[in-house]
């Protein structure tokens, strides 16, 4: 047999990553491969390994080789502290410094490993003696772990101030920090540490760690992602949209799940903005909501993606922020809590006439706006999916506009493209049933992969058995792959 030098094997390794039970099978070839095979499987735990671990065992097998791995005098602390660690992994030394290869430190990991040493539910603050386990789970992973990738921030241990966290921390490129379980020192000595974070995701908000949170953001030379995730009700600070504004030239990605902490004046300056998602509470008051609505209307995104507005009714600057890209938009996705909502089609318009590669689209319309569908379909070849939502206040329609819906589904049958795989429509119009049928015969030849129907209010009775008769149809014929009806 030629042998390959350790080079090839190593690339041909890293490819088998995408197939993990072949890299397995690799491991028990013979020594030289399994020297190189472990490296590569133990560098992605927890990110993507630990996910993928549903069965009680695989997860067990897992805790234990990491717990087999701390020192013995860490082992002794924690027996010395009423810590009785599984017997199996006092038995021999592993084979392989695991940990060492780790690029990945999650919370989440250790608050697993620690309920299955407890057998409760583990909580940080609160978890009396298991606190040393925890401590020493952490000091682990900083001791053995040179230039760990991300870190879950999500405990209040001293985890700067244990040996090696300046080596281990020095390369972070992504960061996730829950604010309340950190303090402002630690803020300031993180952003000593590390200064080419692409990734920056908060979680809550305290104003009094505010001053922290701007030095590690100002320390970043390369921000690109920026996330706040539920943040909790709290005054407005404009220092931190400052902030934001001084990065305005490198971050990409801005994911903004409250409009009421963070002033919007810092959108204008995001000038190479791929994806943007605002989500606005059902609380926010209208004045904060219309201050986000003009900011976008006077922003430029050239070179954005992904829009993506949950709870703001801005189809007019929505519109006018597509207008003004370079037509490399692939997703637009827009959600409403108001019942009434004007210049809807105004936005599809701008979609079909500068999102040719758009790929998927939710957003809202009304019957007059159907024959802006009709371009769209016509213009946006590449479209996936397509989220048609009525509004409330077209449920009760007069006799009239019965089976006004038919237009729609008409416009669909004639003119959706043959990639257009998945659809979702509004129950507030009224559709005939055979316009369901004669939409549904003419997706026979590329299959819809998902059908949904969404219900705004109590409208649920313009749908009756006799559509859902048909869908049933269609789905035992395999035209219709899931359909859902919420």
């Amino acid at each position: 047999m030629i042998r390959l030098n350790v080079d090839c094997l190593v690339f041909i390794f890293n490819e088998l990553q995408i197939k993990e039970t072949y890299l397995h099978s690799c491991l028990l070839v013979n020594k030289e491969w399994c020297r190189l095979v472990v490296p590569i499987l133990w560098k992605n735990y927890p990110q993507k390994n630990n996910d993928k671990l549903k069965e009680n065992k695989s997860k067990e097998k897992l805790f234990n080789i990491i717990l087999s791995c701390l020192s013995s005098t860490s082992k002794q602390l924690l027996f010395d502290n009423g810590i009785k660690l599984p017997s199996t992994i006092l038995l021999k030394p592993p084979s392989f410094n695991y940990i060492s290869y780790c690029k990945f430190l999650k919370s989440k990991l250790i608050k697993e490993i620690i309920e299955m040493v407890s057998g409760e539910t583990f909580i940080t603050g609160r978890c009396g003696k298991y606190k040393y386990l925890e401590q020493e789970l952490y000091k682990l992973y900083i001791s053995q772990c040179n230039n760990i990738k991300e870190l879950s921030w999500r405990t209040s241990q001293p985890i700067l101030s244990f040996p090696g966290a300046s080596t281990c921390f020095s390369q972070l490129h992504g960061l996730s920090i829950e604010i309340d379980k950190v303090d402002n020192d630690s803020l300031y000595k993180m952003a000593q540490l590390c200064k080419d974070l692409n990734v920056l995701i908060i979680h809550d908000y305290s104003q009094e760690k505010i001053s922290g949170l701007i030095s590690l953001i100002d320390a970043q030379r390369k921000l690109k992602s920026v996330s706040f995730e539920h943040i909790k009700k709290g005054p407005t600070c404009k220092e931190l949209s400052e902030a934001l504004a001084r990065k305005g030239n490198t971050i990409n990605k801005l994911n903004l799940r409250s409009v009421r902490i963070i002033p919007p004046s810092f959108l204008t300056s995001l000038t190479n903005l791929k994806k943007i998602t605002i989500y606005s509470d059902y609380d926010s008051d209208e004045d904060t909501k219309e201050e986000f609505q003009n900011y976008l209307a006077i922003s430029e995104f050239p070179e954005l993606q992904i829009l993506c507005l949950n709870g703001l009714s801005c189809f007019k600057e929505s519109a006018t922020l597509v207008e003004k890209t370079k037509g490399n938009i692939s997703q637009v996705n827009i959600y409403t809590f108001d019942n009434v909502a004007e210049n809807t089609g105004l936005l599809i318009k701008a979609i079909a006439n500068n999102c040719p590669n758009i790929e998927q689209l939710s957003t809202y319309l009304v019957p007059e706006d159907f024959d802006y569908v009709k371009s769209l379909l016509l213009n946006c070849k590449n479209l996936i999916y397509l989220g048609l939502n009525s509004l409330d206040y077209f449920m009760d329609m007069n006799d009239e506009n019965d089976n006004i819906g038919d237009n729609l589904l008409d416009i669909l049958t004639k003119f959706s493209p043959k990639s257009l795989t998945k659809i979702v429509i509004g129950a507030g119009w009224k559709y005939s049933v055979d316009a369901f049928e004669r939409f549904f015969e003419s997706c026979r030849e590329r299959k819809l992969y998902f059908f949904g129907i969404t219900h705004n209010g109590d409208n649920f009775e313009n749908i009756t058995y006799k559509h859902l008769n048909i869908i049933r149809k269609y789905m035992d014929e395999k035209v219709i792959i899931e359909f859902f009806d919420y």
